[in-house]
């Protein structure tokens, strides 16, 4: 993979950049109110005190670390569910005729009803806590991984099925050294849009009766009126987002490697 340049790594930060010149112009002179915006140094101190806790400039002084950990674990939960059942689904109605007319429509029909809409259903089913936020969680993150590697499995090239079974490869190992190494890019591209639809999901199933979370402390800092602790949580879940992503692709690039180089030693 070819590293970014330095000149890559600027042309990124411009945009971030220009957002935070027009954040400190339009706070400047009470343009906009602390209450609508806060100003960039306000919500630093917020933030860093979020983090560290030794400020004491919010009653979520130094409250991040606990509750983004329990927030990381449900998206991981989560996460996890929906990948196992997508992918094995995925794979099943993407190699199977049958099996595709049978569930694909059911499945897709399921998809078109907004994630929120299954929020009433998941407070009957599970109450409101932690269940119903593992719930649309492992709902909305199963469609991606689902969607993705079908979309893989049915487009293994036909000759590559045949190259394996000439070389004596049947049923499992053929799936293993054959049909996963081909669908392997589009599972990757369908766990990518999982976790940031997990992520997305956290913060819904937390704002509905959690105690704990950072989608639980965004509520409460709307409740009170706390924008700079919304904003705080933003930024943590961006990030914390970003970095989960950044591993998820390393990891799936050294999987992938490895399951290319085993393809290779079986042939």
């Amino acid at each position: 993979m070819k590293k970014k340049s330095l000149q890559d790594r600027f042309i990124g930060t411009i945009i971030p950049i220009m957002v935070l010149i027009v954040w400190f112009l339009s706070t400047q002179n009470n343009a906009v109110q602390s209450y609508v915006v806060p100003s960039p140094k306000e919500f630093a101190i917020v933030f860093f005190d979020f983090i560290f806790g030794n400020m004491q400039a919010s009653p979520y002084s130094g409250k991040m670390l606990e509750n983004l950990l329990i927030s990381t674990l449900r998206v991981g939960k989560g996460f996890y569910v929906a990948g196992v059942t997508g992918m094995i689904l995925g794979f099943l109605t993407g190699r199977v005729p049958l099996l595709r007319k049978m569930c694909d429509p059911m499945i897709q029909a399921l998809r078109a009803v907004p994630g929120i809409g299954y929020l009433p259903l998941g407070m009957v089913w599970f109450g409101v806590g932690e269940e119903n936020t593992l719930f649309l969680i492992s709902l909305a993150a199963f469609f991606p991984v689902y969607l993705n590697t079908q979309e893989g499995a049915s487009r293994v090239p036909e000759i590559y099925i045949r190259a394996g079974k000439m070389l004596g490869a049947k049923k499992m190992i053929l799936f293993f050294t054959v049909i996963f190494p081909a669908a392997f890019s589009h599972v990757i591209v369908g766990l990518r849009l999982a976790l940031g639809v997990s992520w997305a999901y956290l913060v819904l199933g937390e704002m509905t009766g959690v105690t704990k979370g950072i989608g639980a402390i965004m509520m409460d800092g709307r409740m009170l009126g706390h924008v700079d602790i919304v904003l705080a949580c933003m930024v943590v879940i961006a990030i914390t987002g970003k970095f989960c992503d950044w591993i998820l692709v390393k990891l799936c690039r050294t999987f992938g490697r490895g399951l290319m180089e085993d393809s290779s030693n079986e042939g």
